[in-house]
C-alpha cells in the first residue's frame, strides 16, 4: 500500500504546486513544457527503454502525435481548472474520468458490464454532474463560474480520452514504456516549438520548476505501474486505493491549504464519487 499512497501523494502534490506557482507569477505552460523533458529522461532510465530499435513502419506515429498534443493541452486545462474551480473539485473530476473510460470499454471494446459496475458508472456520472453544476451556480460571477465548469469538464473528458488512447495502444501490442517514452519526447518537442513561437523569453525559474514537476509527474506514473506489478492478482486494490486516496488528499489540501469550502453539490459529488469507485473496485474483483 506504500506504493499506492506515494503515487497518490505525487499526483496531489503536482496539483498543489501548479495552483501555488500560478499565484506566484510562474508561467504555467513553460513549466508544463519542461516537465516533459525530465519525465522523458526518468522514463528512459526507470523502464530501461530501448528506443534505438523502434520500427518506423510498425509504430503508430499518429497515436503518439495525438497523445503528445493532448498531454500538454490537458495539463494546461488542469492548471486552469485548479485556478478557477479549486483543487478538490479538480481532483474529483480527474479521478472520475474513469467513468468515461468504462463507457468506452463497453461501447468500443465490447466489455460486459455487471450490475455493480453499472451502479458505479451511474453514481460516477451523478458525482461529476453535481460538481460541475455546483461550480457553475455557486457564486454570482457567472462568467468565471461557466469558465471553471468548462475547465472541469475538459479535465474529466480529456483524461478519459487519453486513457482510452493508451488502452488502444496497448491492444496493438506496443510496449508500454516505449510508447510512453516517445510520447513524452514528442510532447516536449511540440511544447518547446510552441513556446519558441509564442513566448521567445523564457525564465529560468519556470524551467527549474518544470523539471521538478516532471519528476513528480513521472513518479506518479512509475509508482502506479509498480503497484500494479506488486498487486497483479488484485488490480482492484490499486484502482480503488489510488482513486480514493487522491480524492481524499485533494479535498483535504483544498480545505486546509487553500481554504476551499465544501458546499451542497460538492458534498454530493464527493460522496457519490467515493461510492462509485468502491462499486467499480468491487466489480473488478
Amino acid at each position: 500500500m506504500e506504493l499506492i499512497a506515494a503515487a497518490a501523494c505525487c499526483s496531489v502534490i503536482v496539483s498543489i504546486l501548479l495552483k501555488y506557482f500560478k499565484t506566484k507569477g510562474f508561467d504555467v505552460f513553460q513549466m508544463i513544457a519542461w516537465n516533459y523533458l525530465s519525465a522523458s529522461i526518468l522514463c528512459f532510465y526507470w523502464f530501461k527503454t530501448d528506443i534505438t530499435h523502434v520500427s518506423l513502419s510498425q509504430t503508430p506515429w499518429w497515436l503518439i502525435f495525438i497523445l503528445a498534443v493532448l498531454l500538454p493541452s490537458i495539463f494546461l486545462c488542469l492548471a486552469k481548472s485548479l485556478q478557477y474551480a479549486g483543487i478538490l473539485k479538480t481532483e474529483i473530476a480527474q479521478r472520475l474520468a474513469v467513468i468515461l473510460s468504462l463507457l468506452a470499454a463497453y461501447f468500443i471494446f465490447g466489455e460486459q458490464f455487471s450490475h455493480l459496475k453499472l451502479i458505479g458508472v451511474v453514481l460516477g456520472i451523478v458525482a461529476i454532474l453535481a460538481i460541475i453544476f455546483g461550480q457553475a451556480t455557486e457564486h454570482s460571477n457567472k462568467s468565471i463560474n461557466l469558465k471553471s465548469a468548462l475547465f472541469l469538464f475538459s479535465v474529466w473528458a480529456g483524461y478519459a480520452i487519453i486513457d482510452v488512447l493508451l488502452k488502444y495502444s496497448s491492444s496493438l501490442g506496443l510496449q508500454f514504456a516505449v510508447t510512453l517514452n516517445l510520447t513524452f519526447i514528442a510532447a516536449f518537442v511540440l511544447s518547446i516549438i510552441y513556446l519558441a513561437v509564442t513566448q521567445p523569453h523564457w525564465q529560468p525559474k519556470n524551467i527549474f520548476m518544470g523539471l521538478i514537476l516532471g519528476g513528480l509527474n513521472f513518479a506518479n506514473i512509475a509508482l502506479y505501474v509498480k503497484a500494479h506489478m506488486v498487486f497483479k492478482e488484485t488490480p482492484a486494490i490499486v484502482f480503488a486505493g489510488m482513486n480514493i486516496l487522491v480524492v481524499i488528499l485533494g479535498v483535504l489540501s483544498g480545505v486546509v491549504l487553500f481554504k476551499e469550502r465544501l458546499k451542497g453539490y460538492t458534498w454530493l459529488g464527493l460522496v457519490s464519487g467515493i461510492v462509485a469507485v468502491l462499486c467499480l473496485a468491487r466489480a473488478m474483483m
